[in-house]
């Protein structure tokens, strides 16, 4: 095994760890591609003990839309990786672009130099540079995905499917394996939507309400959402407005197709390969088996929908009727779907569903979790609302002094303060780059997502999820940690803690080698956070006996809400942690895990992590 005692600095002057000079095949290194050529929709397979693959930039076309993209292979999404559990692999990646890349293996376990994050794990690989992912026998098998992590390289199409195959029979059977890929398409360059959410967060929001929409907010509620300065239709930074929505790389209107015979069970496969969407996904007239989330098997759960977020995995079976049925994934904001067919041949149709009518906000999603439904709180919300609410009552004048009163704040004005920093822990900045408290954060791990508390069939909820297999670790953990997800909406700032990446990049969240933290996440902003850690699967606490507790490496934590896990930090080396919204992570919600090697302590964790 290498050595994974070197330091992330002496990494970084290396250059590029295990590069080789291997020649691209000519189609790649054609002046057609590389100069702007076409790029293919849809994906090739590659697998084996020696797999390649060449990152380059062209021109696609997505239902006459056409945009710059960076593709591998020629295609987008780029191929899939089908691995073997219990087999090496080396993967050599060429770099024929004018900027460095890399590529990193969502969900994967390897040796944290192979994880592909540059500044953290390697430095990245450089234009006309190989580096090659010489990863040792694969740990584990299931469902993931891959994704460049340089830049917003992501968001112009340098992502993929990837799958692991078991070493043995695989616990779940079907008749049909299928892989559906959910992402986005738009002619914009990344950089000017990056640059358009700085100017106006609600930029891409064509769903705002008006006096004469027909979201059935009273007069009453519209006044409060206006004194707010806030919509409660903003549920997705970037919408359908300028997104067109992809399933394998192909849009609503191109026809991607599954065939099946009457009578088979189909397993498919879901990863969100978007930059920045969640989807709801349904197959209407059919029940769906969840079998799997984020790769690892859970025991099997029937629903209608389910909502995924940004970089999410999961399984699930289900038995066609009829000639045709749709698949629909719908963004969570219901700007627009990315749809597929299970067809028995080609060209059969069933009929797509209309848009459902856009989600609003809750009471719950701004931090004012159990008082949605009416009560003393709600009451003086929609009171000060028709009154006529003072702007600094809800966070949008200057931050009150901090106070050492113990007393509860929730039965008065100053109580409704969304920007109350007196309650937050001392270890939160709280500068410019949080704009919004929650006042009453509540675990939300047992909601569906936003939009479908209220829908009449059954969604799937994190409390579903129970582990079809024992968990190695079921101790108690020694430690607990509070982190918060932080941000301003107006500046679009985001950050851990009140502290964007850039300003904390040398103090890591430090783990002793297996060590056991619960750690909690709560969320004071109005936006859905899909949270990522690298190198690591960690356990939900979502109420399942504690051998039993889901692993996922990504986890929803809702607005103005709570999300807990218990975490083994077993993979030594040092790892990211962020909110997998590509802009979010841009502006600064990002952060790096260390994991000491085996037999060394950390340092003194730092502030406020002995919560």
């Amino acid at each position: 095994m290498p050595d994974l005692t070197i330091s992330r600095r002496s990494l970084m002057k290396t250059g590029t760890l295990g590069a080789a000079a291997l020649a691209a095949p000519a189609w790649a290194r054609g002046g057609d591609l590389k100069h702007g050529g076409l790029i293919r929709q849809g994906f090739d397979e590659v697998s084996g003990r020696d797999i390649r693959l060449d990152v380059m930039e062209g021109m696609r076309v997505v239902q006459g839309r056409r945009g710059h993209t960076v593709a591998v292979n020629g295609s987008v999404p780029g191929p899939l990786v089908r691995l073997k559990e219990g087999e090496p692999v080396r993967i050599h990646v060429t770099n024929t672009l004018d900027e460095d890349t890399s590529v990193h293996w969502h969900g994967l376990l390897v040796p944290f130099q192979y994880d592909g994050v540059p500044g953290v794990s390697f430095p990245g690989i450089r234009p006309g540079e190989t580096f090659v992912y010489d990863l040792p026998a694969i740990r584990q098998s299931g469902t993931y995905w891959w994704h460049s992590h340089s830049g917003l390289q992501e968001q112009a199409g340098h992502y993929g499917p990837l799958v692991i195959d078991p070493a043995g029979p695989d616990p779940i059977e079907a008749d049909r394996d299928y892989i559906l890929l959910l992402s986005e398409f738009t002619p914009m360059h990344p950089h000017t939507i990056m640059a358009k959410l700085k100017k106006g967060e609600e930029y891409f929001n064509y769903q705002k309400t008006s006096w004469t929409d027909d979201y059935g907010l009273t007069g009453e509620q519209r006044r409060m959402w206006a004194d707010m300065r806030m919509s409660p239709t903003d549920i997705s930074d970037v919408s359908g407005s300028t997104y067109t929505y992809l399933a394998n790389g192909r849009g609503p209107e191109e026809g991607l197709e599954y065939l099946f015979r009457p009578g088979e069970r189909v397993r498919f496969r879901v990863m969100n390969g978007s930059a920045m969407s969640f989807f709801n996904i349904r197959i209407p007239g059919a029940k769906l088996t969840v079998v799997a989330a984020d790769g690892i098997a859970v025991r099997p759960v029937e629903v209608e929908e389910f909502q995924i977020g940004t970089a999410e995995t999961y399984d699930f079976l289900v038995e066609p009727k009829g000639e045709a049925m749709a698949i629909v994934a719908e963004s969570m904001d219901r700007s627009g779907m990315a749809l597929a067919h299970l067809v028995t041949q080609p060209g059969a149709r069933a009929t797509v569903p209309a848009l459902r009518e856009p989600p609003l906000l809750t009471m719950a999603d701004m931090g004012m979790g159990g008082m949605e439904h009416g009560g003393e709180m709600a009451d003086m919300v929609h009171g000060a609302a028709h009154s006529g609410m003072d702007h600094s009552a809800m966070g949008h004048g200057p931050p009150p002094a901090k106070t050492d009163s113990a007393e509860p704040r929730a039965h008065s004005m100053e109580g409704m303060n969304m920007r109350d920093t007196s309650l937050l822990p001392p270890d939160v900045d709280t500068g410019p780059g949080v704009d919004m408290v929650s006042m009453n954060p509540i675990d939300r791990m047992g909601d569906p997502g936003i939009g479908l508390d209220k829908v009449a069939h059954r969604v799937l909820t994190y409390n579903d999820l129970v582990a079809l297999e024992p968990n190695r670790y079921a101790s108690t953990p020694t430690r607990r940690m509070e982190i918060h997800l932080t941000g301003n909406m107006e500046r679009y700032m985001w950050s851990f803690d009140g502290k964007k990446f850039s300003a904390v990049s040398d103090t890591p969240i430090r783990f002793a080698y297996n060590e056991r933290v619960r750690i909690k996440l709560v969320n004071d902003t109005m936006m859905a956070h899909p949270i990522h850690l690298h190198g690591h699967f960690f356990e939900l606490v979502n109420g399942a006996p504690s051998d039993r507790q889901p692993l996922k490496n990504v986890v929803i934590v809702q607005p103005g809400g709570t999300a807990t896990f218990d975490l083994t930090a077993n993979e030594e080396g040092d790892w990211a942690f962020h909110c997998h919204l590509l802009y979010h992570m841009h502006s600064g919600m990002f952060q790096i895990v260390t994991v000491a090697p085996k037999g060394q302590e950390t340092e003194e964790p730092r502030v406020g992590s002995g919560k």
